[in-house]
């Protein structure tokens, strides 16, 4: 286990600080959210009510919250960071109080990319003249570069989930529905260790071809290709996020053999995980041994997503994108193959950049997994 203390320092706000001020920004404005989590430790409830973090480039920060709200941040590890927590009472204004808690001459706050519509506007009431842009930016960059700790919390999420593939043979059998299956998938989830479940795919024969399928009352049928992909989120706040493919029974011929076109490409990228390359390079190689194998046309989603305090974020390995990776990015790698109708195969790892190469958090058999 990773202790809050080791993920949640001071550090993330100075450099928060930091990186608004190299922005030209001159505070920061942060609500319920990963961001927030991020910078506080805090996992505040996303209320009508505003709770908000106040990050000045020039002052102290502040974490702003309802009066009835404040015992709950104070026991979060924000109450242990030094950070100044202030309640506001039912009959005040909370925008206009949470701006009167900046310096003056606030001209531009950066406000976090998921703040409801409803807070971005009851700010912009509030400071007249201030200009609002998106802190996306300038926190995404920050979070996107793990510290060794958040590795860490990474891979313990990656060994949860693995336990949960492991356990597959319990759950998929002939005659049960997607939806019996998933309830399983769902229970296993939070006894192997996470405190909440993200998300669990359970796509069986065509249904597979959907890559973001939903559990359906369909019944799972001998011989018939399965896509599983879950996830969930730890109580530190950190995720995993795993797809694997299985056959109760022996295979159709086709999908065997385009299983393992999609184990080739996904292991080759993979192995080209290293800093330098970049997210564009990393997709094109997987897509590259896909397309040359006559499935170009059906690998239609990016290769990976970053992952982290979110199962999406920042860096996204995708065509068109020049980002190089660094040591610390972490993200997915799950290139697919989708047959309209008949079937689908998703492969996916979550790898993490080191300083030599890559590391993948997810030790499962990326093999096809033949269940009797």
């Amino acid at each position: 286990m990773v202790t809050d203390d080791a993920l949640f320092s001071t550090d993330r706000l100075e450099r928060a600080r930091a990186a608004a001020a190299a922005a030209g920004l001159d505070a920061l404005i942060v609500t319920p959210g990963a961001d927030l989590r991020y910078l506080t430790g805090y996992e505040a409830l996303p209320l009508e009510r505003l709770t908000c973090l106040l990050l000045p480039v020039d002052g102290d920060p502040v974490l702003i919250a309802p009066q009835l709200e404040v015992p709950a941040a104070q026991a979060s590890p924000a109450g242990r960071l030094g950070i100044e927590i202030v309640g506001w009472q039912e009959t005040q204004n909370s925008y206009e109080f949470a701006a009167g808690r900046l310096p003056k001459g606030v001209g531009v706050v950066g406000v976090d990319n998921h703040m409801w519509a409803e807070k971005l506007l009851g700010f912009r009431a509030a400071m007249p003249d201030a200009r609002q842009e998106l802190a996306g930016p300038v926190l995404s960059d920050l979070r996107m570069r793990k510290t060794p700790a958040e590795v860490e919390a990474l891979r313990l999420a990656g060994d949860a989930i693995d336990r949960v593939h492991a356990r597959m043979g319990e759950w998929l059998r002939v005659g049960r529905t997607e939806r019996e299956v998933g309830q399983d998938i769902a229970d296993a989830i939070l006894a192997e260790g996470h405190s909440r479940v993200d998300f669990v795919i359970v796509a069986s024969g065509p249904n597979g071809a959907s890559p973001h399928a939903e559990v359906s009352d369909r019944l799972i049928r001998q011989g018939e290709p399965v896509v599983v992909d879950i996830g969930g989120t730890m109580p530190d706040g950190y995720c995993s996020d795993s797809t694997r493919n299985y056959v109760v029974g022996e295979p159709p011929a086709e999908y065997a053999e385009y299983h393992a076109v999609l184990l080739r490409a996904q292991i080759a990228q993979t192995e080209a995980v290293r800093p330098g390359i970049t997210a564009e390079q990393l997709d094109a190689i997987g897509r590259d041994i896909i397309t040359e194998a006559g499935y170009g046309e059906y690998f239609v989603h990016r290769t990976g997503h970053g992952i982290g305090l979110e199962t999406h974020e920042e860096p996204y390995i995708v065509g068109g994108s020049s980002r190089p990776l660094e040591p610390g990015m972490a993200f997915s790698v799950e290139p697919g193959i989708y047959l309209p109708g008949r079937h689908g195969a998703r492969i996916e790892d979550i790898c993490v950049c080191t300083e030599t190469g890559g590391d993948r958090l997810n030790r499962t058999s990326r093999e096809l997994q033949l269940l009797t």
